[in-house]
């Protein structure tokens, strides 16, 4: 078993042990650097971070934002609540009752009316997604595509730091009814000893890699059993490489999770850290690079994935710069996303039409082992699909469309088109072109929601 990623590589400074110490919306007074901000702003900061999750460490507040540039610094919008994150309508109404000192159980009424129009489950996570075992749903885990499943540990349900674009913003907001969760591991590995077609399994969360890594190979290390050799790809979804590389080099366990990626891999499990990476800047610290050495050292497999967000990347330079960091690094670009219909959407959603341009653009800039990334992607309610450009077809100006992945496995790979349109955001907003009444898929979907009860 190779051990090479468990030895510090020499030369390499500012790796030195440091103690994990976070922040939420109730230490907002705490954090020195935001005193230097004028009253107003913190004032509408803590407004937003009363309904939507607020969590900060001192990593990121260190080494990541250049204060400087504060509030346009790329990590501060993806790290800090801003004004813009509501609805002008919501904002007013929780910045009332927060200056007329309203008590913490009115606010949080007020919170949970907000957030219940926020879409805080899109794409029929809570309908169409869950599966059974004998009977039962079993709540913790997704089973949307034919071949992957989605666990979300208890242990994961939250991140060394939140993202302020967060899709999975109501796991974090402590009403127990909107989060994904279970500590059933002898549940999952029932699951999939029944789903022989299931190749891929998806721990995600929140972040498991804030777990332990005893809980985490308390679910993982069983699948090396010949019952699970189905299960051939093992993946880690996670933003711990931005947020806290720590993880992977100075926490008192880091050697122990090395050493648990290296057995999953010299098994014959091809394993992957699903990367969370949403600025070049997130690649920059020393730290952050010997935490990618470390991980690569195990033989797994690091593939990167990012929505497209205004006030932070929206641009094919950032992409372009990013992507070719990342290949030189050992990385795998794999996801351009387009920001999910639910909470902060509005503040950071860019246009189809235009969110096809930045790739375009980003993608003409570097070389073909950074062109592995797709996109723009949107993982909506029946698949992920792709907006691969921009034709005249018959006269009539359309956008090209195909599904990576879908509900019904005939669906990926098939070709649809959609009237052009300059502000659509999301595929809900499309209409079929060339005079059709419906998408190809719809009327299957419609018959799976109405089956699920959705």
């Amino acid at each position: 078993m190779p051990q090479s990623g468990l030895q510090p590589q020499a030369g390499v400074t500012g790796l030195e042990g440091a103690r994990f110490q976070v922040y939420t919306e109730r230490q907002f007074d705490r954090i020195e650097a935001l005193q230097r901000l004028p009253d107003a702003t913190r004032f509408a900061m803590r407004v937003v971070a009363k309904v939507l999750p607020f969590r900060v460490n001192r990593y990121v507040i260190d080494e990541l934002i250049d204060w400087d540039r504060v509030p346009d610094d790329p990590v501060f919008q993806l790290s800090f609540p801003q004004p813009g994150m509501l609805p002008e309508a919501d904002f007013e109404r929780m910045a009332a009752a927060v200056r007329r000192g309203a008590d913490r159980s009115t606010l949080q009424v007020l919170a949970r009316d907000i957030r219940a129009g926020l879409n805080p489950h899109p794409a029929g996570q809570q309908q169409l997604n869950v599966p059974l075992l004998d009977g039962q749903p079993l709540p913790g885990m997704q089973h949307k595509y034919r071949e992957t499943v989605l666990f979300f540990p208890s242990q994961g349900q939250t991140c060394h730091s939140y993202c302020t674009f967060c899709f999975r913003w109501a796991q974090f907001v402590g009403d127990r009814e909107m989060r994904f969760a279970s500590n059933e591991a002898e549940s999952l590995h029932a699951y999939l000893r029944r789903h022989p077609e299931v190749t891929d399994l998806l721990m995600t969360g929140g972040d498991p890699m804030v777990m332990k890594t005893h809980h985490l190979a308390a679910y993982l290390e069983p699948l090396i059993a010949p019952r699970f050799e189905h299960v051939q790809t093992l993946r880690i979804g996670t933003k711990s490489l931005t947020f806290w590389p720590q993880r992977y080099v100075t926490d008192p366990d880091a050697d122990a999770l090395l050493r648990l990626l290296e057995k999953l891999v010299a098994a014959g499990k091809h394993v992957a850290l699903m990367a969370h990476y949403n600025h070049g800047r997130e690649l920059d610290t020393p730290i952050a690079r010997e935490a990618i050495r470390r991980v690569r050292d195990t033989g797994a497999v690091i593939r990167t994935q990012a929505p497209l967000l205004r006030h932070i990347n929206d641009d094919a330079g950032v992409w372009a710069d990013m992507w070719r960091t990342q290949a030189r690094l050992g990385l795998v670009p794999y996801y351009m996303f387009v920001e999910r219909d639910t909470g902060a959407r509005r503040y950071f959603e860019v246009p189809l039409a235009r969110a096809w341009h930045i790739y375009r653009d980003a993608m003409q800039q570097v070389s073909g082992v950074a062109r592995t990334a797709r996109g723009p992607s949107m993982s909506a309610a029946p698949g992920k699909v792709e907006v691969q450009g921009v034709a005249s077809i018959r006269g009539e100006k359309v956008f090209v469309l195909r599904f990576i992945q879908g509900r019904n496995p005939d669906w990926v790979q098939r070709p649809f088109f959609a009237r052009y349109d300059e502000t659509a955001t999301w595929l809900d907003q499309l209409r079929p072109a060339f005079g059709e009444s419906r998408f190809f898929f719809e009327d299957e979907f419609d018959l799976m929601q109405r089956e699920a009860g959705a």
